[in-house]
């Protein structure tokens, strides 16, 4: 089991940027995988970022592809997603989300149903 907290969303403008944190407390950090989601009311949980066991695998979606950084420090058992050159279309509810694996350090997904535990979602709101 564990417990995933989010912080830092809030209110910026088109071009700003914003660093979303997701502590994690339970079992070993470092046997799972994080994952980062965004959801925009009545829409699907969309995929944005996923860093393997060892922090040396990314996956980015097209849409945040160079824009955005994943990232995690297993010592202090956070993830991490630097967000940079913010749009209005990035406005969405962000979670953070853990997939327990141990088979190899250098997996990742993007498939939301992997992932076994969910944070509660942080809010960003990028204004034109």
């Amino acid at each position: 089991q564990v417990k995933l907290v989010e912080s830092g969303g809030g209110l910026v403008q088109t071009g700003d940027s914003l660093t979303l944190s997701c502590a994690s407390s339970g079992r070993a950090f470092d046997t799972y995988i994080m994952g980062w989601f965004r959801q925009v009311p009545g829409k699907e949980r969309e995929f944005v970022a996923a860093i393997s066991r060892d922090g040396l695998t990314t996956d980015y979606a097209d849409s945040v592809k160079g824009r955005f950084t994943v990232s995690r420090d297993n010592a202090r058992d956070t993830a991490s997603l630097q967000m940079n050159s913010l749009k209005p279309e990035d406005t969405a509810d962000y979670y953070c989300a853990a997939k327990y694996y141990i088979r190899t350090y250098s997996y990742t997904t993007r498939w939301a149903r992997e992932y076994d535990f969910w944070g509660q979602g942080t809010q960003v709101t990028v204004s034109s």
